[in-house]
């Protein structure tokens, strides 16, 4: 944890836009999105369970084919912000220069999760909604920065690792 954290730290500290609250919501974020590990990891489940990203609604937002083909386990999550489905690794992979489409498991290298979750979060790209949309220089709403990634699933549990994170950095 402490290794994943430091390192985590220190890319942020390399980009002068995000500001303390903005990386106490980047780390609030792997907290909760990689059980506490801090490491990028794989979205857990059998080869059955990602089958609901292979056809049907779910398929059909994430970019995944209409069939089950196995583009929902092969598109399934990883990282520290779980970037999930055939658009999402197209579309990242593209805006870094990484082919994260023929080689999702690149998602696992932490310094390319890193670059992944600040490029996703800093742009939208989950949910068109921004981190700034929600921590910038004139408001803070950590429960609502959860839309980002996810909805407001476990939004307030984020939140709340968020302020502890927060008051981390700050400290001397």
């Amino acid at each position: 944890q402490v290794k994943g954290i430091n390192f985590l730290v220190s890319v942020f500290d390399k980009d002068h836009e995000i500001t303390y609250p903005q990386a106490a919501y980047m780390l609030a974020t792997p907290w909760h999105e990689t059980n506490k590990t801090m490491q990028p990891i794989t979205e857990y489940g059998s080869v059955k369970y990602f089958d609901k990203y292979d056809s049907g609604s779910l398929a059909k937002r994430l970019g995944n084919t209409q069939a089950l083909d196995g583009d929902g386990f092969k598109y399934r999550g990883r990282g520290y912000t779980q970037i999930t489905g055939t658009d999402n690794y197209k579309r990242v992979g593209k805006a870094l220069g990484i082919d994260l489409f023929n080689y999702p498991d690149l998602a696992l290298n932490p310094e390319i999760a890193a670059k992944i979750m600040v490029y996703c979060m800093k742009n939208g790209v989950f949910t068109s909604k921004k981190l700034s949309d929600y921590i910038n220089k004139t408001s803070k709403n950590y429960f609502s920065a959860r839309r980002i990634i996810n909805g407001t699933d476990r939004a307030q549990d984020i939140a709340n690792y968020a302020v502890i994170f927060e008051k981390a950095l700050r400290s001397p």
